[in-house]
């Protein structure tokens, strides 16, 4: 098992996410890459949809026509099924195919009665991305099958990852037709888990209560929870990204993981010394400039900026709990002005016209509307904007918390800011994920990998982490608070933010290095080099399991 890696001669990752940046999977591939290159060379290939057209080019793919250019001119693929071959512009600048996958719809019927019959999958119910996903997933296990075979490869030497649903229908087809190749499947968070939190039913006082065939009938999840519940029990090895998502793929897909594979984190996005405090002090500037233009309000320079950020989950990521902290904190007496931000995409229009001009012409003046800095095109039913205005958060100069809606995705061409997020991070003093549902939570760690202090909460994967690193962590320890969050403490969290964020608002500037410092030595813990001999273990095992169910 210690040499098993050896043994590996080819590596694929399969993902919707590869070379196509939509969730927090995007951040974990790409910045898992270099360190598994270090391992596998060029025998590393990661497999990801092709997406794109002439018109909207991917950009972060390099095609590159020598590149296995043996088996491209050999490739026998289903009709329909065309691949692109290049590099993914990332660091380490893995192999990547991106996979058009328009001709496995053609035989969609065949494929899921065959998958009925060989591991249960129900397709009946299908809906939405169903039929996408397993067409990129079936042309994707096409793809591993017809390299293998075509370079010479010993399938026994070979490992195949799929991660998420929308690649297990890639895995169960291996499985079926390449069953010498091992294979590995990640969870990064269940559909019927993810299903009963956004759909507002409490999780975790009730999990050991729950069905997850049951549930999944209930919340019109049968053909996603079946075909992820088959591929967990079919690979070879079964693996999850924290301690939270293991305790719920145990209940609800009735397979306890083999393995939990933490996230980590790739340092070299992260500007040191001068860079970074020219970072800094550029990230805050626009940030204060985009509210003052928005607002009217003349922000001091050192004004206390909290953001929270992520994917547009209104209760999963929290956002209601947040939002709802920043009431209560501007009710704190005595309180320094805070400057809040809400980084979250939504259903974005465009950049505001008259923002842009009064950020163009450095007018200071105060626009209607003063929370948005991008058009909605949902305005009166997106349900952060809609809660700010319930609340009543009005911007005005009396109040001393600021809240800014920030609905378009920070690319660096947002038309506002145009700085990406990484970009305006380090310009925070703060930040708060105050998350309901989160399966590990990259969020929170990129803050303190920038050095910026951040709370989250014990219901996610990275906080639980932190509690089994230091215990009873601490912003002066690890520059990490985690409040504790059931699913009947919800005012109780909210006034652990209030004091959290009063904390390091009363903090001098002395104290406030230091915190961002213990956060910025608290994030090296979770680097890619400590955490990637969890997926080494997870390809040991899969070639051990390969092995007792091929050779019995």
């Amino acid at each position: 098992m210690d040499n098993c890696q050896q043994e590996i001669k080819l590596l694929f990752e399969t993902s919707w996410e590869v070379c196509n940046k939509i969730g927090g999977i995007y951040t974990v591939l790409s910045t898992k890459a270099a360190t598994l290159k270090e391992q596998f060379k060029d025998n590393l290939i990661f497999i990801g949809p092709d997406v794109w057209s002439a018109d909207s080019p991917c950009p972060c793919f390099t095609e590159n026509r020598t590149l296995l250019r043996r088996w491209a001119q050999k490739a026998l693929l289903p009709e329909g099924v065309d691949i692109r071959i290049g590099r993914w512009d990332i660091p380490g600048r893995p192999v990547a195919v991106l996979v058009k996958f328009d001709g496995m719809y053609a035989d969609k019927d065949r494929a899921y009665g065959r998958m009925w019959e060989l591991f249960g999958v129900d397709s009946l119910h299908a809906y939405g991305d169903y039929d996408e996903g397993c067409a990129f997933a079936r042309a994707a296990a096409a793809v591993i099958k017809s390299f293998v075979e075509v370079s010479g490869t010993d399938p026994r030497a070979v490992v195949a990852h799929f991660d998420e649903w929308t690649t297990a229908m890639g895995l169960l087809t291996l499985r079926a037709d390449a069953p010498d190749i091992a294979t590995v499947f990640t969870t990064h968070a269940t559909s019927i888990g993810r299903s009963i939190c956004g759909n507002g039913k409490p999780l975790y006082d009730h999990l050991a209560d729950y069905d997850g065939d049951q549930m999944a009938a209930q919340l019109n999840m049968q053909s996603k929870h079946s075909l992820e519940k088959a591929a967990a029990w079919n690979a070879d090895c079964f693996t999850t990204v924290s301690d939270v998502t293991a305790a719920e793929a145990t209940q609800l897909l009735g397979r306890k993981p083999d393995i939990v594979t933490p996230n980590g984190f790739d340092p070299s996005f992260v500007p040191q010394g001068r860079k970074y405090t020219a970072a800094r002090n550029k990230a805050r500037a626009c940030l204060l400039d985009v509210a003052s233009a928005l607002t009217g309000i003349e922000f001091a320079p050192d004004t206390f900026i909290v953001a929270t950020s992520g994917r547009c989950e209104y209760r999963n990521k929290g956002l209601d709990l947040f939002l709802d902290a920043m009431a209560a904190l501007r009710r704190e007496p005595d309180a320094r002005r805070v400057l809040t931000f809400v980084m979250v995409p939504a259903w974005c229009g465009a950049p505001r016209p008259d923002l842009q001009h009064a950020l163009a012409m450095n007018e200071h003046n105060r626009l209607g509307d003063p929370v948005l800095t991008h058009l909605l095109n949902n305005y009166g039913d997106d349900p952060v904007n809609r809660r700010i205005h319930e609340i009543g958060f009005t911007n005005d100069a009396a109040s001393q918390v600021t809240v800014i809606y920030v609905p378009d995705y920070l690319n660096g061409a947002d038309g506002i800011f145009d700085i990406p997020y990484y970009g305006l991070l380090p310009g925070m003093d703060a930040t708060v994920f105050a998350s309901y549902y989160e399966p590990w939570g990259y969020t929170p760690l990129e803050s303190i990998a920038f050095g910026v202090p951040t709370v989250t909460t014990s219901l996610s994967g990275f906080g639980c982490w932190v509690k089994e690193q230091w215990g009873i962590p601490g912003f002066r320890n690890c520059g990490v608070t985690v409040a504790e969050r059931t699913d009947s403490n919800y005012a109780d969290v909210v006034a652990d933010l209030v004091k959290a964020l009063t904390s390091l608002e009363d903090m001098d500037a002395t104290a406030a290095a230091q915190v961002r410092g213990a956060a910025t030595d608290a994030s090296k813990k979770a680097l890619w080099s400590q955490f990637i001999a969890f997926y080494d273990q997870a390809y040991c095992v899969a070639l051990s399991h390969r092995d007792e169910r091929t050779l019995r």
